[in-house]
């Protein structure tokens, strides 16, 4: 199992001057330890995670399970093994105003609730500017919330993300979820 599942925080920045699809980074401190490729012109979002930018070992791959994004669940698979670790399903009408996704388990049963921190900020960035940063957190069973925060910067998308050390779930499930929000809700700045 790669080293990046082991870290209590971590930072995904989107890649600067991609023209087709979108690139993130993922760093430890200053030490590249991941890289996500998401293709362009695809009907259904196809996310590879990849050791690094070469992209000869693949970590993980995230797919949407149909074309439409409104309510999509995203199938969040270890490409070492096969085996899918889970999915993160969006919220369709709840995201209207405030970001809501739910995780699943490999069996598609409910583990975790991501949402945007609040509803007035959430309305605040979609009528006034979408210059206020996000943050997310996703509550689990421990009752330690797993804490996905953008950091402000108007040209490039950057992702925090801390896990507190008693989290319950599985350190690739909530990698793949920080990326999928890092290609899907980074796609809404």
């Amino acid at each position: 199992m790669s080293m990046l599942y082991e870290l209590d925080r971590y930072l995904i920045r989107r890649k600067v001057l991609k023209i087709f699809g979108s690139s993130f980074h993922v760093y430890d401190g200053n030490e590249v330890v991941g890289f996500s490729h998401q293709k362009a012109f695809k009907l259904k979002e196809d996310i590879r995670v990849y050791t690094d930018e070469s992209a000869t070992q693949e970590l993980l791959h995230i797919s949407a399970r149909q074309i439409v994004d409104f309510s999509s669940a995203y199938d969040i698979i270890d490409s070492q093994s096969g085996q899918k670790v889970g999915a993160a399903r969006r919220k369709g009408l709840r995201s209207v105003a405030r970001d809501s996704w739910e995780l699943l388990d490999e069996n598609d049963q409910p583990i975790g609730q991501l949402q945007e921190d609040s509803l007035g900020m959430a309305l605040l960035r979609r009528f006034l500017s979408n210059l206020i940063p996000q943050t997310f957190h996703l509550d689990t069973a421990s009752g330690a919330p797993v804490v996905f925060k953008q950091r402000f910067n108007p040209f490039i998308y950057k992702l925090e993300v801390e896990i507190p050390p008693d989290a319950d779930l599985d350190r690739r499930l909530v990698f793949g979820t920080a990326v999928l929000i890092a290609a899907i809700e980074g796609r809404q700045q």
